[in-house]
């Protein structure tokens, strides 16, 4: 019986691993529920499967749910902030840690559960954006196991020989025979759209993504590809993967992945039908396999499988990622940052959809213009982030943006 820890267990990837659980109940239990703010949420979760502790970001949130959870007999411990987190994520009683708390707010948390040495099911791509190199040089040191939960990277992973499966963050990929990795992504819901017409995109229509169910925050930056150069950035760091081998492939349907072609003309794909399950049960099971819940890929009822290459003038943000993987920690740590308060600020109506780039653009420029800062530390890393964070909070309050107008 494996123990969990799910941080994000409110979110769809902490729904869909709770999922898995549920479909293998014998292997896994859970041993304790993260999440941010919701405690209705949270309280239904922990009434269901009665974890041993359940922590919230917010302190507030964290007296409301102990209180509802008294109120209902439950014998769960509720613990609060980010020491509450780390303190879940790195008892001695966790076999594994499934990293899902959106956005930086996840780093130090998932950092806790490196150091303790836990198996890391990584679907929070921003640790890696953030950290790099430290978090990879930190894996290695701890002796953590990290296996990729992103279903593009969780694709590369199961194409790849074990040999460089178990190497990750250090494996050769051309030793290994690999020509290129083409991480897929479906293009998002304006592949198709008047690149004229992306200036007057809402929230609503930016959320609603025509294959996956995702949140808010990842739908916009699947929107605007800015999820794709995440992960043009995470592939780097998890695949050891020089600019060279790396490239990005827009495929619709979100059947294929990701693929890897080898040096002999050969192409291995990973496919499958789009549910988070399938990449969830087999980073939970790795080197088995179990039951995920999902339904086996169907062939006689795909029409067609298509692919086109990005269009970089559709999709600015990708192109600025991949341009700040290669230029150094301080561009993928900053535009990390401004990416987060972009986003949000699209979302509350204070900036246009088309506008997200100029504000990443403009703080990664000017973190890469001080070479002072440092990077080789989590806590010279989180003052990058802030610095990164005050600079896009002072660009949307002092640039001329006109931003959507509430209903």
């Amino acid at each position: 019986m494996q123990k969990i820890t799910i941080l994000g267990a409110t979110g769809s990837i902490g729904a869909s691993t709770l999922s898995v659980i549920a479909h293998n109940p014998q292997q896994f239990s859970v041993y304790a529920l993260a999440a941010g703010t919701n405690v209705d949420k949270m309280l239904a979760l922990c009434l269901k499967w009665q974890p041993e502790y359940a922590a919230m970001a917010d302190e507030s949130a964290a007296l409301a749910l102990e209180r509802q959870l008294a109120q209902a007999g439950s014998m769960t411990r509720v613990v609060a902030g980010v020491d509450g987190l780390c303190e879940i994520s790195s008892a001695p009683e966790v076999d594994m840690v499934m990293a899902a708390i959106v956005g930086s707010p996840g780093l130090l948390p998932t950092m806790a559960a490196v150091k303790a040495g836990k198996r890391i099911l990584l679907a929070n791509k921003e640790s890696l954006v953030m950290s790099g190199q430290f978090f990879i040089d930190a894996a290695k040191q701890y002796g953590a196991q990290i296996l990729p939960v992103d279903s593009e990277h969780n694709a590369i992973f199961q194409c790849l020989s074990q040999s460089m499966q178990t190497q990750l963050g250090y494996c050769d990929l051309e030793e290994g025979g690999v020509h290129s990795i083409l991480l897929t992504g479906s293009g998002g819901p304006f592949r198709y759209s008047d690149i004229n017409t992306l200036d007057a995109v809402t929230p609503e229509m930016a959320i609603a993504h025509p294959n996956w169910s995702m949140g808010p925050k990842i739908s916009v930056d699947s929107a605007t590809m800015m999820n794709k150069g995440l992960e043009f950035i995470e592939a780097k760091w998890l695949f050891n993967a020089k600019q060279e081998q790396l490239k990005v492939l827009i495929h619709p349907q979100s059947v294929i992945h990701s693929m890897v072609q080898y040096n002999d003309g050969s192409v291995l794909a990973q496919m499958g039908e789009p549910d988070m399950q399938t990449p969830i049960a087999l980073s939970m099971s790795y080197p088995h396999r179990i039951p995920s819940g999902v339904k086996p890929l169907d062939f006689t009822q795909l029409n067609e499988l298509t692919f086109l290459a990005p269009d970089m003038a559709r999709y600015p943000c990708l192109q600025l990622a991949i341009d700040a993987c290669y230029t150094g920690q301080h561009a993928t740590t900053a535009i990390n940052a401004a990416n987060e308060i972009s986003v949000a600020a699209f979302l509350d109506r204070k900036l246009k959809f088309t506008d997200i780039v100029r504000v990443n653009e403009e703080v990664m420029n000017k973190v890469c213009a001080f070479s002072t800062l440092q990077t080789d530390s989590l806590e010279s890393l989180l003052e990058l982030d802030r610095i990164a964070r005050v600079y896009a909070t002072e660009y949307l309050c002092n640039s001329i943006i006109n931003p959507l107008k509430p209903e």
